[in-house]
Parts: C-alpha cells; sequence; structure tokens
C-alpha cells in the first residue's frame, strides 16, 4: 500500500501564504498523478490542483494564477504553494495519489486544515 503523509497547513490571514507538502512512501507505480484535493463544511470535496509525473498539470478555476503544483518524482513528493490566500480557500486539504501503471491504487492522506482569516 501507499501512504501519504501531508504538512504545511495553518492559519493565515488574508493575503498571505502557504506552502502544502506531500510524501508518498510505500509501493509506488512509476506512473501516477498526484494532486491536492479540499472539502469545506457543508461542500463537495473538489480539486484544486493535479499533476502527472510528466508534470501536467490542472487547477481549479478559483485558484489558477494563485496556486502553483510541483512534484519532486525522485522524492515522490508533491507541493502546493498558495499565494494570495482568501477567506474561501479555507478548508480541509487532501493529498491524493493515483496510480495509472502496476500497482494500481487511489491513496488518501489524512487532511491538512488551512484556515484563512479576513
Amino acid at each position: 500500500q501507499v501512504q501519504l503523509a501531508e504538512s504545511g497547513g495553518g492559519l493565515v490571514q488574508a493575503g498571505g501564504s502557504l506552502r502544502l507538502s506531500c510524501a508518498a512512501s510505500g509501493i509506488i507505480s512509476s506512473i501516477s498523478t498526484m494532486g491536492w484535493y479540499r472539502q469545506a463544511p457543508g461542500k463537495q470535496r473538489e480539486l484544486v490542483a493535479s499533476i502527472s509525473t510528466v508534470e501536467r498539470t490542472t487547477y481549479a478555476d478559483s485558484v489558477t494564477g494563485r496556486f502553483t503544483i510541483s512534484r519532486d518524482n525522485a522524492k515522490n513528493t508533491v507541493f502546493l504553494q498558495m499565494n494570495s490566500l482568501k477567506p474561501e480557500d479555507t478548508a480541509v486539504y487532501y493529498c491524493n495519489l493515483k496510480s495509472a501503471r502496476w500497482p494500481y491504487g487511489d491513496y488518501w492522506g489524512q487532511g491538512t486544515q488551512v484556515t484563512v482569516s479576513p
């Protein structure tokens, strides 16, 4: 199995920045998509950003231009640099890894709280 460990969440004022990190461990496919999802109270979990092994990226419209996703394949780690944070960014952020090659799997971290004060 794959384990994901997130870090970097916290409390920040509007306009500030945070950098989330997620390190994957275990038996990891050579081809995978890693991403960040978030879930606010009363809302569905939504994709924030994702990045493939070859660094193809996808962003939610609400974060485009403010957030940047990156990965270090050698360390099996994905990052989310969050700038110009807004109160509406407040949510629990979850790291995700989807394997596109054996061993196949879909894995989630425990989540890290991001709170943006006005």
